[in-house]
């Protein structure tokens, strides 16, 4: 063997020089590539679980169905769930499913995926705006690390696989703030001046994360501002952001539906928005999430996986670092709006998600210098703390929800996981980070991808209404075939999925509901709950159980058992009408 060949450390300092940028004759990167390659790793991620995985419940349902009932109505200013108004978000991810849904499906088809768009192209421009911002600090490479870290994030790949607003919103408040800390950067005179099409995006992403997800975005900006104030002692910058044309702008995006929707609703929106969804966020664990403060610091780790190696190398190098304009903006990006979701008594994972653009950014400054054995050892535990956790969620769902093809799923997904925190822990114990980032990165977002598209579409007793769906269908009973007689009628099941695969018209009621639609001729859903009140309900009605189907409602966590009835004795059915002159 020649001696002069290079071991595997060689190989492993050259892809470090490589992709944090320090290998000589490497040509710059044009500014758009950065932001491209960024956007194709978030497209990576979200892609499996966006077309594999059936409807979610509740909140993917029912943004789906609202959006459903626009298309069906041809009403795009009012939100409904069925007859029951949805006063709770504004209209914008509507609007955006809607379009997605005309462009590449049918509302008859009840495609989801098609619903899913907008999220995972909101998870794809979270992660470019992220390199675009990063890129003006750190190089096109470093750029380019920062975005692909917070696409390749578990939090934000889930949610670009979810038919509702946090990816977009993600997406909205990360372009934001990258155009404001591009803005600072500029004014403290560390990056070249920037232009107006800068202030423009910057505006234009408050405006729609606004008609997306109301004050959140204003929040972030705002809190932003005022610890950039407290750290700098000089907010003469702030003067030059354009403020009326942006304020105009915010106005222009959002007035013409707020103006529509307060006519049509004579004002109630707006009461019931803030005083039936904002307020009791703010005062106790809205819909039982509740949760102290402290949860999603705990839960970071996890949600950053597999890039979460490098959280603890982050909090070192945004100490070390706060002086430096790129550090000191993500610092005030990340913490007061933390703090703000923290304290907040009701608590979801995906609240902090806008922030973690500031993480990729700080993860980023970590790698422009050698990092610490604390920050190596802690960050390696984590990494395979994160993935031991991941891979036996994956076996344990596949083994309790599942046959044995989830299992085999559940049994590759783990093992790359695995793979993922392994080999992310390895290249930060032997000083390598930038390869344990990549390494890491890689073989998670295969995990992920096994996990989505391949475990979680097999945990057949999950999916209940999937399952119903298909039995309806099965027994030529699903009234959308134009044949039997409808809408279906449920009893003692009421997901929004089910109305979603099922179609608007469903009855969500009880066992007089059932009865009444097959003395009707109309099929109906009893489940075993219901069975007795039902039997006593439809008398002497005659009528035969078809089939059955048993699972679990994941939202309840409740068995269920689901029969399928169909009338013995239709009524016979009014003729056609003669329409010929």
């Amino acid at each position: 063997m020649d001696a002069a060949a290079p071991g595997w450390r060689d190989r492993v300092r050259a892809l470090e020089a490589l992709i944090t940028g320090t290998a000589g004759g490497v040509a710059r990167a044009h500014v758009w590539r950065a932001p491209v390659i960024a956007a194709f790793f978030a497209l990576l991620a979200g892609l499996p679980g966006m077309i594999a995985l059936p409807t979610l419940d509740r909140d993917e349902a029912r943004f789906a169905q609202a959006t459903a009932q626009m298309l069906e109505s041809g009403d795009f200013v009012n939100i409904r769930f069925q007859d029951q108004p949805r006063d709770k978000k504004p209209i914008g991810i509507h609007w955006l499913q809607a379009a997605s849904v005309e462009i590449a499906s049918s509302v008859e088809k009840r495609e989801i995926w098609a619903y899913r768009l907008p999220s995972l192209a909101g998870a794809m421009l979270a992660a470019a705006a992220c390199a675009w911002g990063a890129a003006a600090f750190f190089g096109a490479r470093g750029g380019m690390v920062a975005g692909a870290i917070l696409g390749a994030t578990l939090i934000l790949s889930t949610e670009a696989s979810i038919a509702k607003t946090d990816a977009a919103l993600c997406g909205c408040i990360t372009l934001a703030m990258a155009a404001l800390g591009r803005l600072y950067g500029a004014a403290r005179g560390e990056i070249p001046v920037e232009g107006k099409t800068t202030k423009v995006l910057l505006w234009l992403g408050i405006a729609f994360a606004v008609l997306i997800k109301g004050p959140i975005g204003p929040m972030v900006m705002g809190l932003a501002l005022l610890a950039l104030w407290a750290a700098d002692r000089d907010a003469r910058w702030m003067r030059k952001l354009s403020w009326g044309w942006g304020l105009v702008l915010i106005a222009g995006v959002v007035g013409p539906w707020a103006m529509a929707i307060t006519v049509a609703t004579d004002g109630g929106f707006w009461g019931a928005a803030l005083s039936g969804d904002l307020a009791p966020k703010l005062t106790g664990g809205h819909e039982s999430h509740g949760a102290p403060p402290g949860l999603h610091a705990l839960l970071t780790p996890l949600l950053l996986f597999p890039v979460g190696l490098l959280l603890p190398a982050a909090l070192v190098a945004g100490w070390r670092g706060r002086a430096k304009a790129s550090v000191r903006f993500a610092l005030a990006w990340l913490i007061p709006s933390w703090i703000v979701f923290e304290a907040l008594p009701t608590k979801l994972p995906h609240y902090p998600l806008p922030l973690y653009g500031a993480l990729a950014w700080l993860m980023v400054a970590a790698l422009t210098e050698p990092l610490g054995r604390w920050s190596r050892w802690t960050g390696a535990l984590l990494s395979l703390l994160a993935a031991g956790a991941l891979a036996a969620v994956a076996l344990w769902a596949g083994a309790q929800y599942g046959g044995q093809e989830a299992g085999g799923w559940a049994l590759a997904a783990a093992i790359l996981l695995c793979a993922a925190g392994v080999a992310g822990a390895v290249g930060l114990l032997i000083s390598a980070p930038a390869f344990a980032i990549l390494s890491a990165g890689l073989l998670g977002l295969l995990g992920h991808a096994v996990l989505a598209g391949g475990v979680a579409p097999r945990l057949d007793a999950l999916w209940v209404s999937r399952a119903v769906s298909a039995m309806l269908d099965d027994s030529d009973l699903d009234p959308r075939d134009g044949i039997t007689p409808g809408p279906v009628a449920v009893a003692g099941y009421a997901e929004p999925s089910l109305v979603f695969a099922v179609g608007t018209e469903t009855i969500l009621g009880g066992a007089a509901e059932a009865a009444d639609a097959l003395r009707k001729g109309q099929p109906a859903l009893v489940e075993a709950r219901e069975g007795a009140a039902f039997r006593t309900a439809l008398g002497k009605t005659k009528a035969a159980p078809i089939a059955t189907i048993h699972g679990v409602d994941y939202s309840s966590g409740q068995p269920v058992a689901i029969t399928l009835w169909k009338p013995q004795n239709p009524p016979p059915r009014p003729p056609a009408e003669d329409n010929e002159p």
